[in-house]
């Protein structure tokens, strides 16, 4: 498995629109445990495929319980209407209140090619909807209204001045 780089605010993939996945082989599976470790060593709550430079529908999540990898994902129901805050890892250390679906039910295909369908709730159902929304190119400051998006967004550009659109992972530290 390997670390791969986050792209970050500013970076054109985190705007394109995924394409679709044709091909369940052993590139895309290992795309997907990199993803996995990419997230997990974040301490993300899930990962797109644009976060790290590809725009595939592929992406993975970990909340509430749940934990599963995303392919060619797509939200058959809605229901319900929840405020909550959201943060992003390519939008290190912002937050906002987003009104996400309470309930939904989400269809996509496993690493292998085999379809599934999940209804979730709650955190899980965010991050299904976060992170769906980033294979759109959307990102959670668009929920926002115009006001609220734009002081975020200079406030992001003011404390990350310099840093460019590419965050380098390092691994976890050992033992802890």
């Amino acid at each position: 498995m390997a670390l791969l780089n986050l792209h970050l605010l500013g970076s054109p993939v985190l705007r394109q629109q995924s394409a679709e996945v044709t091909a369940f082989n052993d590139e895309l599976r290992q795309f997907i445990d990199d993803l996995f470790e990419t997230m997990d060593t974040a301490r993300g709550a899930g990962l797109a495929a644009n976060q790290v430079g590809v725009a595939r529908r592929v992406a993975v999540v970990d909340a509430d319980g749940h934990r599963f990898a995303m392919v060619n994902p797509v939200i058959r129901l809605r229901e319900g209407s929840v405020r909550g805050e959201e943060g992003c890892l390519s939008i290190p250390e912002m937050y906002a209140d987003v009104t996400r679906a309470e309930r939904i039910v989400v269809e996509a295909y496993d690493r292998d090619g085999q379809p599934w369908s999940l209804e979730l709730s709650g955190y899980a159902a965010r991050a299904v909807q976060h992170e769906i929304d980033h294979l759109d190119g959307v990102l959670y400051i668009d929920h926002l209204s115009p006001l609220k998006r734009g002081l975020l967004v200079a406030r992001y550009r003011k404390d990350n001045r310099g840093e460019g659109h590419i965050k380098v992972l390092k691994p976890a530290a050992a033992g802890g």
